[in-house]
């Protein structure tokens, strides 16, 4: 029953177009290498991820300005991919999930803590997703 929940779960994420990682490889072939933007989603079991997080994600992505890229990892079961995401994400960032890393060419640029989730409303969770997505992605091309 759990195998099935927790694929679900990440399956509520990647139809949304993430990426998923779950090997430290792959965590290190994408993280330090991407150019631009790339929107990191620590998902996880709780219910602060399925019932805010994982939500708000949905909503956040149907704005204009948003990240070039999207990955994903599991900390509930991807424990050393997750481990290595957080490496990239510096060492005075404490492990948080669910949370949301904002990396622009390799480097975190922003920081949204299971703490600005848990509590929150999926609107607000969505507005801080935003937020982030103004102050670090590029506007959408016109033609």
């Amino acid at each position: 029953m759990y195998d099935i929940l927790v694929k679900q779960m990440r399956e509520e994420v990647t139809r949304l177009g993430a990426r998923e990682l779950r090997t430290p490889e792959e965590v290190d072939e994408m993280l330090p290498k991407h150019k631009g933007t790339m929107l990191v989603v620590i998902n996880s079991t709780c219910g602060c991820a399925g019932g805010t997080a994982r939500p708000a994600l949905a909503k956040a992505l149907q704005h204009s300005v948003k990240p070039d890229a999207l990955v994903t990892v599991f900390a509930s079961t991807d424990r050393e991919a997750t481990a290595r995401a957080r490496q990239y994400f510096g060492a005075d960032i404490p492990p948080s999930s669910p949370s949301f890393a904002l990396m622009r060419d390799g480097k975190l640029a922003e920081m949204i803590h299971r703490n600005q989730i848990e509590g929150h409303s999926v609107d607000q969770v969505t507005e801080a997703l935003v937020s982030a997505f103004q102050r670090h992605c590029k506007e959408p091309q016109t033609a």
